[in-house]
Order: C-alpha cells, then sequence, then structure tokens
C-alpha cells in the first residue's frame, strides 16, 4: 500500500474518531445536571456507538503504519507518533474511567447509588478524550503535511 493511500487513510480515520469524541465534548455542558431519570434516559442515545472501537482500532493500526513510513523522516515521523500515542491515550482513559462507568451501569440502564460520581467520570473523560483526540488528528495531519519523500 502507497504511503500517499495510508496518510489518507490515517486522517480518515482519525477524523472518524474525532467525530464521536466531539459530539460528547459539545454535549456534557446540556447533561452534567441532569437529574437522574432524565440522565439514563437521555444515554440511551449511545447505544451501538461501541461500533466507534472499529475507528480507534484501526486508526491506531493505520498511525502506527504511518509512523514506519514516515520513519525516514524524523519531524514527520515524531508526529505520526503522537497521534499514535494520543490514540493509546484516548484508549487508556477510556478503560480507566468511561469503560467502569458503562460496566457499573450496565451501559447506563441500572442507576447505582453512585451514579452521579460515575457520571462525572464518564463525561469528563470524554471531554478531555475529546482533546486527546484532536491533538492525535492534529498530529497525524501535519505528518502527512511535513513529509518528504
Amino acid at each position: 500500500m502507497g504511503t500517499r493511500v495510508v496518510e489518507f487513510l490515517a486522517i480518515l480515520l482519525m477524523a472518524l474518531v474525532l467525530v464521536p469524541a466531539g459530539a460528547h465534548f459539545f454535549e456534557l455542558p446540556g447533561k452534567i445536571n441532569l437529574d437522574r431519570d432524565v440522565y439514563f434516559a437521555v444515554q440511551q442515545i449511545y447505544a451501538g456507538w461501541a461500533l466507534f472501537g472499529f475507528a480507534i482500532f484501526a486508526a491506531l493500526l493505520t498511525t502506527v503504519a504511518l509512523a514506519v513510513l514516515l520513519r525516514s523522516d524524523r519531524t514527520a515521523m515524531v508526529f505520526a507518533v503522537l497521534g499514535v500515542a494520543a490514540l493509546l491515550l484516548n484508549l487508556a482513559i477510556f478503560f480507566t474511567w468511561t469503560f467502569p462507568a458503562n460496566e457499573a451501569t450496565a451501559s447506563w440502564t441500572h442507576p447505582t447509588d453512585d451514579w452521579q460520581l460515575l457520571r462525572r467520570s464518564w463525561e469528563y473523560s470524554h471531554a478531555v478524550n475529546a482533546l486527546v483526540t484532536v491533538l492525535g488528528f492534529c498530529s497525524v495531519t501535519l505528518a502527512t503535511l511535513i513529509y518528504r519523500e
């Protein structure tokens, strides 16, 4: 697969990862203070969003491939590696704060006594991940823009 194809796929897949991240970031102010019943009802709009996990892992694989392909240009490679790091950080944040909240609430279908703490963890971990994803997207895009064969 040519370098330009990998560059395109890396940018495209990072953009796909950015879509749900941006949605979570911008919905936070409207959701963070909802009462329990309304919050749990609203959370059901995310049913099926786990499929975005495929985009994250595809972006990770493609961005690793990009870093390897750009190794002859140190600066471009460093930006590609920063993209990889952003995706790995995204996954670390998700599995440390977001996923446990999903598990504790059965994907927000069963309220718990500590639901407000879980909500904060879920919402703010998504907001941080949105910022991390923007940085990753910018890094991958810069890597492709500055690469010189």
